[in-house]
Order: C-alpha cells, then structure tokens, then sequence
C-alpha cells in the first residue's frame, strides 16, 4: 500500500515545512536538503552453491556538521536509493534533537536476508564492508544496526574492517561500528535501547499529559528488536498489550497478550503467527483493535490513507523510522490522534550507539544501570524540549521536533561558516 510513497520526497516535505515554519536561513536549507555523500557498490559474492550474485549496497551521508555520520545498515528486499536518503536525513535530525554529536548517515543491501544461508550472509555482509573501504570509519561513518541486521552483522563488519589495518591499529577502531555484541566490544543495553528509549520518551509524555500508564491498552505493529523491547518494557510499566502484527500475521487480545512469552514465541517460530495463547485476526481485524496508544514499528508508511481511517487509537508513538505518510498523519491530526514522532521517539538507539562509541574509545565498560540513567537524563531533556517547542509554537510534535532539531544545526553552520 506504500509503493506510491517516495519516501525521501516525504522526508524532504517535512523538513521544508518546519524549515519555512521557523524561518531556517536559506544557506542552511540548502546544504540540508540533500545529502553530502551518496555512495553506492555493487559487489559479488560466492553462493553456496558455487555460484556468483551481484548485490547493490548503499551507503548515503547526509551530514556530519555536528560529527561523524552515523546511521545503521538495513538488509531488506525494498531497500533502494530514497528509502536510504530519507533514513539518513531523519537521522541527522535525530542526533541534533537529543543533543549527541553525531551526523546522519544510512546504509543498505537489496536483499532479503530470510532467503540466505548464514555463511552468505557473512560473505554479503563482509563483501559490502570491504567494497565501501576508506568510506566508513570510527571518526567518519559509524554503521550500526538496523533491520534485517543484528550485532552478528556488525561484528562481521567490525571484523572486515579491522583486518585492513596494520596489527598496532587493529583494536582502536573497534568503534567503526556500533550495536556490537558485548564480547566483541558492544555496550550492555543496546540491544533494547530504542525500545527502552521510546518508554522513557512515552512515560515522560504521558506525565506531562496526566495519562496514566497503568492499564492502558496499546499495540504494537513489528515484533523485532524495537517492537518486542518496547512490549515487555511497556507491559513491565504496567500498560497492557492487546494485539500485535508483524510481517507473518496478527494476533489479538483484549484481555491482554504476555508480551515476554509473545517475545520468547517469535524466537522460536520466526513471528506473532501461531501464538496460540491469543486468537489470529485479519490485518483489518487488527487495525480496527480499540486501543490508547498504537506503536507501529515494523516498515515505512505502514500508516497511510487507506489504514489510518481504520485506527481507533487516541496516540501513536513511532517506532519505526517515517511510518506515518503526510496525508495520515492530516487524516489523524484532523481526529485528535496525537504522534510522537520518530526521530524523538526512536532516538534511544543512536544514543546508546554513543554510548558504546564512547566506551570503545575510552576502553571503557559501563553497567546496564549506568548506560539506562544515562539513556534516561537525554530522552527526558528531548523529550520535554519537544513538548515545550510544541507548546510555543502551537504546533504538532513532529514540526516540534524538526524545528528544534533544525535550529541546532544552524547554529553550528552560523558559527563555523562555509569555506572557503
């Protein structure tokens, strides 16, 4: 239902509105409307079989006035050149807004990594690291996960990069990826920070609109990393999860789901179909679920104008990246439905990627405690800096968000100016 969408003409609409809102000096809209670098490679790798494929990989930076590009690397069948540029603008805007000195940047490889053997998956994942070479680095363009990836792949890549340095320069660049496993140099708590983020950013919202978390109905679209964490984090707070859909079927409870046991089933079985402690529903079946609050955080436009209609939820919080589509999210505004966006509230990933980028440099090891009262501190300040921006301006969070995110950066490029 999104293939009309462009998704980087989608990205671009939003930050022009909000740039036209607050007035952004022209040389800034400028150099930000598209991306600093756009590299893409095309590599072969041996099957299994014997046999060779050509893959495509993208990597696009978008900008690095506040530091190095960061921005994770998607393995999936629809990954192409916009969908990999609107990832890394709104990843720009993410690192601005919660205040970590990153820029944005985004990777990918058209492939569906459900259709590989491990072993191909290491050599596609290796073969496209080495293809970008000289491209990423711990001080020029971290990767870090996204979907179809996990800390395996980034341990693959950490790996091929490190063994095209001389032996006394191997272990300082262990921070050229972040979202590593924790054996391999990764940070306790990574694995379920934008989960983890996107509660502290909800529960710090719902105090500010006097909405108690305690029995309130939700549901989740995408039961992956990010889907799955913020379940069990929002169940454990005391919300109640009632259905659930992911990309192998739907799931439906209004008694309430045990998000940990749903967690432990898609382990197991690859997705949400076959619970069998919560009945199957129809997707409509499952877009028309009563519910307060609706994470949706599986693909893109999941949200557009022929399923917003279909939502009877009062607030959506973004897990995803760009989920909601410019006429949803009118249709919704014209019905109350209020969005925390996504580069507010999927941000806690990219902050503990700092985090991790930190104690790598550091040679440094933080606690789970320390890294979450610190992942706490920033998506409370963003957070509440949103609100306070929305307040003001009388405007909707994501325009909040953008302008907040938008008048960082442009304070960067009024203080060090072009050259030459």
């Amino acid at each position: 239902m999104s293939d009309h969408v462009n998704l980087f003409e989608m990205a671009i609409r939003q930050f022009q509105n909000a740039a036209s809102d607050m007035g952004l000096d022209r040389m800034v809209r400028t150099i930000l409307s598209e991306p600093q670098n756009e590299i893409i490679v095309n590599f072969p790798v041996q099957m299994d079989d014997g046999k060779y494929r050509l893959f495509k990989g993208y990597r696009i930076q978008h900008n690095n006035a506040n530091g190095p590009y960061k921005g994770g690397v998607r393995f999936h069948e629809t990954v192409n050149l916009d969908e990999v540029k609107a990832l890394a603008a709104w990843m720009t805007w993410k690192s601005a807004l919660v205040g970590i000195p990153f820029g944005g940047s985004k990777g990918g490889v058209n492939i569906n990594p459900r259709s590989f053997s491990n072993e191909e998956l290491c050599r596609v994942t290796r073969r496209f690291t080495y293809a970008l070479g000289n491209n990423i680095g711990p001080e020029l363009d971290i990767p870090a996960p996204d979907m179809g990836t996990g800390s395996r792949e980034m341990v693959w890549m950490m790996d091929t990069f490190m063994t095209t340095f001389s032996a006394s320069d191997r272990l300082s660049t262990r921070r050229v990826v972040t979202g590593k496993s924790v054996l391999n140099g990764g940070s306790l708590g990574r694995d379920k920070a934008t989960g983890q983020g996107l509660v502290f950013c909800f529960q710090t919202w719902a105090e500010k609109r006097g909405i108690s978390i305690t029995g309130l109905p939700f549901m989740i679209q995408g039961y992956g990393n990010v889907g799955s964490h913020a379940a069990r984090i929002l169940q454990d707070a005391g919300a109640k999860l009632i259905a659930v859909n992911d990309h192998t079927g739907s799931v439906q409870d209004t008694a309430g789901i045990d998000a940990h046991e749903l967690a432990r089933h898609t382990a197991r079985s690859g997705g949400v179909a076959g619970y069998g402690s919560a009945r199957a529903c129809s997707y409509e079946e499952f877009l028309t679920t009563e519910a307060d609050v609706f994470v949706p955080a599986a693909l893109q436009c999941t949200i557009n104008e022929d399923t917003a209609p279909l939502l009877k939820i009062k607030h959506i919080v973004e897990g995803a990246n760009g989920p909601t589509t410019l006429k949803a999210e009118k249709l919704l505004a014209e019905r109350g439905v209020e969005i925390i966006p996504d580069i507010l509230a999927n941000s806690g990933g990219v902050t503990v990627s700092y985090f991790e980028w930190i104690q790598n440099k550091n040679s440094e090891t933080w606690d789970l405690e320390q890294v979450d009262r610190k992942l706490l501190r920033l998506m409370r300040k963003a957070t509440n800096a949103v609100i306070e921006e929305g307040e003001q301006r009388k405007c909707t969070l994501r325009r909040a968000a953008l302008t907040l995110a938008l008048g960082r950066l442009q304070q960067v490029y009024k203080e060090r100016g072009i050259f030459p």
